[in-house]
């Protein structure tokens, strides 16, 4: 399965996997009247809402460059993170909302032992959704598909914690507690949720790639560095999966046009089969007369530049 394909069918995944466990918790919770159940209820129907989003983006995305979009349209992967982020954090402010009155007021909970149940069906579930999209994610380097994973495992832990408070609340006949710990759970959802927040922000506002994605394209370069003397004005930013980087290489002033571009083509295609979605231009620069290493020098390397 290609690239393409394999996003596609994981964003499939994930929306089927969303809406059979948002409808199984929201039945349950409704039925329980737990806080704990509904909020995990709520973040699985965000999930829903977010998987169609994610799978919308991905296929917007694979598109190719057109005359409108050069650059491709990888940051509708972008664009769906940060709409999902910004959902994420509605949905922990109202799970906090709704914790606080219920802590002022009270509200009966009833069938405790069905809402433990789904709640760790789910947990079970989301593992393993969690460990595909992360797996998958990672593979094709897509940041919609990171950002689902990250639903499910919040959906994990969450479920868990929540879990754990109606096994306490049963034990201890505290009602409180289910409030009290969806009331936790909320400010987590909103702590990752601005952690999506900065990371969609960053691929909007061109930031730079990780260090050590940088530190790799400079390490490919220097396989080449008896082929030329010197590298620069590296820039480098994110559009969805797709990496896009540029800079200068300095190159012997004796080399030929073609020469020069041969070599520009063989770093292009090292670093494309190095780093996935790699989107490389190099700009070719003649080195002065200080430096030159001499018409001989050139013309001794000349040969490792022919077109094949």
């Amino acid at each position: 399965m290609d690239r393409s394909r394999r996003k596609m069918f994981a964003a499939s995944v994930s929306v089927v996997t969303a809406v059979s466990l948002a409808l199984l918790k929201l039945g349950v919770g409704l039925f329980t009247g737990s806080l704990a159940v509904l909020a995990s209820a709520v973040d699985s129907l965000l999930d829903i809402l977010m998987s169609g989003v994610n799978f919308f983006a991905i296929r917007q995305a694979e598109q190719p460059a057109d005359e409108s979009h050069p650059f491709g349209h990888g940051k509708y992967e972008t664009l769906a993170t940060i709409i999902q982020a910004l959902v994420i954090s509605a949905s922990g402010g109202w799970i906090i909302f709704e914790s606080v009155r219920r802590l002022q007021s009270g509200v009966v909970i009833n069938q405790i032992g069905g809402g433990i149940a789904v709640l760790a069906f789910s947990a079970l579930v989301s593992w393993f959704i969690t460990r595909y999209l992360r797996r998958v994610g990672t593979e094709v380097d897509s940041s919609a598909l990171q950002a689902d994973s990250l639903h499910f495992a919040m959906d994990v832990y969450t479920n868990l914690a929540l879990m754990l408070g109606l096994l306490l609340l049963n034990w201890f006949d505290a009602p409180w507690l289910d409030p009290a710990l969806s009331l936790l759970v909320g400010c987590y959802i909103l702590y990752e949720a601005l952690k999506l927040i900065r990371r969609g922000l960053g691929d909007v506002l061109d930031e730079e790639l990780p260090a050590q994605v940088r530190e790799q394209i400079l390490g490919l370069i220097d396989l080449h560095k008896g082929d030329l003397l010197d590298v620069h004005n590296l820039r480098t930013r994110r559009a969805g999966s797709q990496k896009i980087m540029d800079f200068h290489l300095t190159v012997c002033k004796h080399l030929s046009v073609e020469q020069a571009h041969t070599l520009a083509d063989h770093l292009e295609q090292r670093i494309q089969q190095e780093i996935a979605g790699a989107d490389v231009t190099i700009h070719i620069e003649p080195c002065l007369r200080t430096d030159c290493p001499g018409r001989e020098a050139c013309q001794a390397d000349a040969s490792r530049h022919q077109r094949s």
